[in-house]
């Protein structure tokens, strides 16, 4: 399977276009978001982080299919 690096640019770019929209629309919301992510442990940070991945890697699976 060869690297797709199109696709992978644009998947890049609507990630970033949907991060900048929500900085944009709800800027309080995010400043407050953030703020509540602060006082959290590493370790559960990182495991919200696993979970999104996981969920963004089944989705792009379902995608491809």
């Amino acid at each position: 399977m060869k690297f797709d690096y199109t696709l992978f640019l644009r998947a890049l770019g609507l990630a970033i276009i949907i991060e900048g929209l929500c900085w944009t629309l709800f800027p309080g919301g995010m400043r407050r978001a953030l703020l509540q992510l602060l006082p959290l442990p590493e370790s559960r940070l990182r495991i919200v982080g696993l979970i999104a991945l996981a969920v963004g890697l089944g989705l792009v699976a379902l995608a491809c299919r």
